[in-house]
């Protein structure tokens, strides 16, 4: 368990609590622009490059704060991207369509959070 100190807790709590929101409600605008499968991957793959962008910046240099990460990669990012819709979604359309959106929403993950790398390493390669 976390050692904080009460106020760190509760400010933890906060900014976590204040992103979720946030990411929520631009989850729920994603939804009424570009509805179903397509706004869920939508979502997904924008939350994907940026939680790689975030999570990568904030752990190999200084220029992301423990706050900002706790309120857009915990709490904003984790709102705002959704596994629980992908997969009722998936259930929800014919097999050949939800396989190919598996296949398809895996790929475009992890290749938006190879993306997010690279932005954050301002277009250079990585070892």
């Amino acid at each position: 368990m976390d050692q904080q100190r009460p106020s760190r807790r509760l400010e933890t709590l906060a900014l976590v609590a204040a992103g979720g929101f946030l990411g929520s409600i631009a989850r729920y605008g994603v939804a009424l622009l570009v509805p179903g499968l397509a706004g869920t991957f939508v979502v997904n793959a924008t939350g994907s490059a940026a939680l790689g962008y975030v999570l990568y910046t904030a752990t190999t240099t200084e220029r992301i704060p423990r706050r900002v990460r706790l309120l857009a990669a915990t709490g904003f990012l984790s709102s705002y991207t959704t596994y629980s819709t992908f997969a009722l979604e998936t259930l929800g359309v014919h097999p050949v369509v939800g396989l190919a959106n598996v296949i398809g929403s895996y790929a475009c993950g992890f290749g938006a959070a190879l993306f997010g790398r690279r932005i954050a390493l301002g277009g250079r390669r990585w070892r």
